[in-house]
């Protein structure tokens, strides 16, 4: 069984910057993702990563989020960059002890799931 846990969300103005973390534990686990939701929609995609370091990432973040990863120490960080308050979320970290080739898994593929952390970014 894997846990994970993500810190560093918060409040933020627009334009600033938050770097969230997830930390794996339990196991060691391949791909890595980070997903937000707002109430009453769907989960979606912001980014993830493979074990070798592939990313992918969702078409609203392209260019202001980074995702990385370091493998030893089971840990995760999604880089956010130029904020809005589009960005307003509940974000969640998700894992699996697969590992895949390509970067591009649906949200099926992640059985582990952490609690979430809010990003609120004012306007």
């Amino acid at each position: 069984q894997v846990q994970l846990v993500e810190s560093g969300g918060g409040l933020v103005q627009a334009g600033g910057s938050l770097t969230l973390s997830c930390i794996a534990s339990g196991s060691s686990v391949g791909h890595m993702a980070w997903y937000r939701q707002i109430p009453e929609k769907q989960r979606d995609l912001v980014a993830q990563i493979t074990s070798g370091g592939l990313t992918d990432y969702g078409d609203s973040v392209q260019g202001r989020f980074t995702i990385s990863r370091d493998n030893a120490k089971n840990t995760a960080w999604l880089h956010m960059n130029n904020l809005q308050p589009e960005d307003t979320a509940v974000y969640y970290c998700a894992a699996t002890r697969r590992r895949f080739t390509s970067p591009r898994l649906v949200a099926s593929n992640y059985p582990y799931w952490g609690q979430g952390t809010q990003v609120t970014v004012s306007s």
